[in-house]
């Protein structure tokens, strides 16, 4: 059934390139996306039909909920994130986002899945090569990245699921650091998250309770934002405008690289080089004289000021985007420490938050804090998360589970760090 299923999809897949590629105004743009889809599509299927068959056999005859059930269940997980981790990093680009996006999900996806990609997602990024760098700048540039700058490193500094960073030189002596957009990217963005939609639509036919389609839709809208080099230029720019107009008391203490726009394109985005520790990174920051409680004290408030009075918030905010420098030009200490600096990386996602939503979800923290189970209901619908879910949607906010969340002790909140909550969050989850 699975080989007929795959044998149509792929007729499918190539009857429509043939059109596609006719009647296109770019036929040779056309037929690189084409000719990438038949072996994607062919990977794609192969893996959700291997998940797919995985789950049935393993579970097939248990009793829902018996210890049989629940280890059967648990390996399934694993073999199957497994697979999936391998088809992220054999197909890239896009998937490569997604696999990062789903070790994200703490709460939300089974927990196999979320340590898997955990592990590998930010480590394993595919890297360009040299030429398909040198490919990029004559493309954007026309010309050469060692004719561009003066000074131009071939090895990358660091690579991601997107785009690899490069150190060089201006001509005019300024150290800078240059995002390269990952040139296949141009070739198999469409293709992925068509290919994605198509199987994740697939696999909830034939199995109604798995619905990860609201996934698909949240990369499908951040991917062409975060391809778009020029757009996270501009949105760096924003962001420390809206600190310098709307929160002027801490205005000083955040901080994007210069961008150096007769530099930069849609895939190229040449910055200021920026010497910095990442935010995770404790015994780095306090080798640099600030203190790691006064840097957790900046990040919350940097935060709450994009979400409750900027309503413009940087929403990809892990350890490599968020990094840490003392005060430039600041010698002033707060007992012995200097007084810390947040540099923010990564522009490419913000969202938007309008009044309405920003005051749901400041009431939504009130009752939150307060245990109003009530009023923890009402906001969260209000932000979309429906009737039935938000006890999931205040456990994923706080990392609590639902009896915590209201439990009118005035420190229900309060972090322990013990297991018992976390298997009480993903059974409330499944």
């Amino acid at each position: 059934m699975w080989r007929r299923a795959a044998t149509a999809a792929l007729s499918l897949g190539a009857g429509a390139g043939a059109v596609a590629v006719a009647t296109s105004e770019d036929p040779a743009a056309t037929l690189k996306v084409c000719a990438h889809l038949p072996p994607r599509l062919l990977r794609d299927s192969v893996t959700a039909a291997t998940i797919a068959f995985d789950y049935k056999w393993s579970l097939w005859g248990l009793e829902p909920g018996t210890p049989a059930w629940q280890s059967a269940k648990h390996h399934a997980h694993l073999r199957s994130a497994n697979r999936l981790q391998e088809l992220c990093f054999r197909n890239g680009g896009i998937y490569i986002k997604l696999g990062q996006h789903i070790a994200q999900l703490e709460y939300v996806v089974p927990e196999e899945y979320v340590q898997t990609m955990r592990e590998s997602m930010l480590k394993r990024c595919p890297v360009s090569s040299y030429e398909q760098v040198r490919g990029v700048f004559a493309k954007d540039l026309g010309e050469s990245p060692e004719t561009v700058f003066a000074e131009f490193d071939p090895v990358p500094l660091a690579s991601a699921s997107l785009a690899q960073v490069h150190a060089a030189r201006t001509h005019t002596g300024q150290k800078v650091a240059v995002k390269v957009q990952h040139d296949h990217l141009t070739d198999t963005g469409v293709v992925d998250i068509a290919t994605v939609d198509l199987l994740v639509n697939a696999l909830h036919y034939v199995f109604p309770t798995f619905d990860y389609r609201w996934l698909v839709d949240e990369v499908r809208e951040s991917a062409p934002k975060e391809l778009d080099f020029l757009n996270e230029a501009k949105n760096s720019e924003k962001c420390l405008d809206n600190f310098r107009r709307l929160s002027p008391q801490i205005a000083g203490s955040i901080y994007a690289p210069k961008v150096y726009w007769n530099l930069s394109t849609s895939r190229i985005l040449t910055m200021e080089f920026m010497d910095a520790k990442e935010v995770t990174d404790v015994n780095g920051i306090k080798s640099i004289g600030v203190h790691p409680v006064d840097v957790s004290n900046l990040v919350s408030k940097a935060f709450a000021e994009m979400i409750f009075k900027h309503g413009f918030v940087h929403c990809d905010p892990h350890a490599a985007n968020v990094m840490v420098r003392p005060m430039p030009q600041d010698s002033r200490k707060l007992f012995g420490w200097k007084r810390p600096q947040l540099v923010l990386l990564d522009h490419g996602l913000y969202k938007e938050l309008d009044y309405n939503t920003r005051i749901s979800y400041a009431s939504l923290w009130k009752a939150l804090v307060f245990a109003d189970a009530k009023a923890i209901k009402e906001n969260s619908v209000k932000l979309g998360a429906g009737e039935d879910l938000h006890a999931l949607f205040a456990g994923v906010l706080t990392m609590r589970p639902w009896k915590r969340v209201i439990d009118p002790s005035p420190d229900h909140l309060v972090l322990d760090g013990k297991n018992t909550d976390y298997s009480e969050l993903q059974v409330f989850e499944s």
